[in-house]
């Protein structure tokens, strides 16, 4: 058999159809059951072709298997595990980012393939996009996040852009190996969250701050029961009692809306012993430092680009939960309530690194929260400060000897140990 130019394309289409057909018959989902599909694939390429010459017969499965239990273009970004964010500006400009550097692809969409594939990564997120909802967030299957914009909002092509998460660590010191964080730093880190210091993550987009948090969390011990509150799913820790919610939208009827204050103030009604809000903008920050000032061990994170910052902005945002909530109790409370803040920043290189770890000290002068540094980059990597952490008595508590956890000489053994022995 001549193969003519085109032929691939056209037996991709042929056997796209019939599969199509078969799982339809047997009323099949080729999200759940792949590999079922993936055997209908296979065996119509044999049928199809069989006695023929046929063009890249792996070639054509791959791409009917991505068209159908995938997101057809798109999929083999999802399969690099390299490929930290996708996202699309028009059908014909497609970019992904691989080590925090952006680059133009060659796949180009028609118009219709954009729409098909959103509407296929929502299908199980039960969240909508149409013009009365004209943004969405969603979390897709591997977990990674979702988020489109439509016209009348954009100027005339959807917008989409999916965030990866490429590396999954399980604790904090696995982002040492990647150069994230210092061992000593990292040690300190897992003492702090041990010991139950209510922490703030903060830095820009992309900075890897749900990373992290996800790290911090890896530290808290199995005992505790950990309840997350996030506007889509990002935490993902294996913890053996962790209950984690996110918001829902309001109905085509306008009911039924779920913010993140709602959820925050749920989760304190369910027996955590460690409280956890994905990142606060808005009001439901009031209702975390009123978590953080009762004692309950939490953590947050923060878009800021200080430390500083950070707890400037915690000092505002909880203005936005009602016109009674006066500036002269925020800040005191802010004060008395966080007690670490780590900031993270990408460089240029691309790489995500712990730029700073600041404390509270508990004290507010001239309405000002005073804050000292443990640890900063300076430009030669995370180096220890002056400052000290608050609450040296819960360190004591949890074994923690805190001189020698922040003195880098006492940890030139890797097999020593941090707590003091009894």
């Amino acid at each position: 058999m001549t193969v003519l130019a085109g032929a691939p394309v056209l037996q991709t289409t042929m056997v796209e159809a019939r599969v199509r057909e078969h799982i339809r018959q047997r009323d099949i989902d080729p999200a759940i059951d792949t590999d079922m599909v993936q055997g209908f694939i296979e065996q119509f390429v044999a049928d199809l072709f069989a006695g023929g010459e046929v063009t890249n017969p792996q070639e054509i499965i791959r791409e009917v298997h991505d068209q159908i239990c995938g997101f057809g273009p798109l999929q083999k970004f999802f399969d690099d595990p390299e490929v930290e964010e996708i996202w699309i500006n028009e059908p014909s400009r497609v970019f992904i980012a691989k080590g925090g550097k952006s680059q133009l692809t060659n796949t180009i969409l028609a118009e219709s393939q954009v729409a098909e594939l959103v509407e296929r990564m929502l299908r199980t997120s039960g969240r909508r996009l149409d013009l009365s909802q004209p943004f969405v967030d969603a979390v897709l299957r591997d977990g990674s996040r979702l988020h489109v914009v439509i016209p009348d909002v954009t100027q005339k092509h959807w917008s989409i852009n999916i965030r990866r998460f490429v590396i999954r660590p399980q604790s904090v010191h696995d982002l040492v190996a990647v150069g994230t964080v210092t061992r000593e730093a990292a040690h300190f880190l897992e003492a702090a969250v041990v010991s139950g210091l209510n922490i703030v993550v903060a830095g820009g987009t992309q900075s890897g701050k749900t990373t992290l948090l996800n790290a911090l969390l890896g530290c808290v011990g199995a005992h505790e029961r950990i309840i997350s509150c996030e506007e889509v799913f990002e935490i993902r820790i294996a913890h053996p009692d962790w209950i984690a919610m996110q918001t829902r939208d309001a109905s085509l009827e306008g009911t039924g809306e779920i913010p993140l204050r709602r959820l925050v103030r749920e989760a304190l009604r369910m027996r955590p012993t460690r409280l956890v809000v994905g990142e606060v903008r808005q009001g439901e920050s009031l209702d975390l430092l009123i978590a953080m000032n009762s004692g309950m061990p939490s953590l947050s994170t923060l878009h800021a680009n200080s430390a500083r910052e950070a707890i400037t902005k915690l000092c505002t945002l909880p203005l936005l939960a009602g016109q009674n909530i006066p500036g002269e109790f925020v800040v005191p409370t802010v004060a008395g309530a966080v007690d670490l803040v780590v900031h993270t920043a990408t460089e240029r290189s691309g790489a995500r690194r712990i730029t700073e770890i600041s404390s509270l000290t508990g004290r507010v002068e001239n309405n000002v929260v005073e804050m000292g540094v443990l640890y900063k980059d300076e430009g030669n990597g995370l180096a220890r400060q002056s400052g000290y952490p608050p609450h040296t008595e819960r360190f004591a508590h949890h074994g923690f000897h805190l001189t020698q956890l922040l003195d880098p000489s006492n940890l030139s053994n890797p097999t020593s140990t941090l707590r003091e022995v009894s």
